[in-house]
């Protein structure tokens, strides 16, 4: 499989790292030093027949996970906030912080790749304060990578 590492080399020195990966992306190869991990995008439960939960996440799609804290999306699923946790890390899968966290990354990653935002641009615009914040966000989410 070397002529695909070279291919890719060949493709990331003539056209850039985007088209490169787009290539990748295309070929479902990974380049040089890559995992699959970061192929790979989140893609939220829908079926899991919660409606309060269900209504909820459709908020957090549709706003982007900004000024989403337990206390708003509780009270936009009408449930308690303990029964909100429940219920909805049954549904989901993860906690609300670590489902709020994977759509953010989702889209800065969208926007790191295809943008020449700088991080500091993308975390403010993703709702993020702190940027060094976004970055241990980012990084625990995505992994190491180079």
């Amino acid at each position: 499989m070397a002529w695909t590492d070279l291919g890719m080399k060949l493709v990331d020195r003539l056209l850039g790292s985007t088209i490169m990966m787009e290539t990748a992306r295309f070929l479902l190869v990974d380049p040089p030093g890559r995992e699959q991990r970061y192929y790979s995008s989140f893609s939220p439960n829908f079926h899991h027949g919660d409606r309060p939960i269900l209504n909820v996440q459709h908020w957090l799609q549709s706003n982007g996970a900004r000024d989403a804290n337990l206390h708003a999306m509780a009270a936009r699923a009408g449930l308690e906030e303990r029964t909100f946790l429940r219920r909805f890390q049954k549904a989901t899968g993860l906690r609300p912080t670590e489902y709020c966290q994977q759509l953010r990354v989702g889209r800065a990653r969208g926007m790191l790749e295809f943008t020449n935002h700088a991080v500091d641009q993308i975390a403010f615009s993703i709702g993020y304060e702190d940027a060094g914040a976004f970055r241990r966000v980012f990084h625990k989410v995505m992994g190491n990578f180079s």
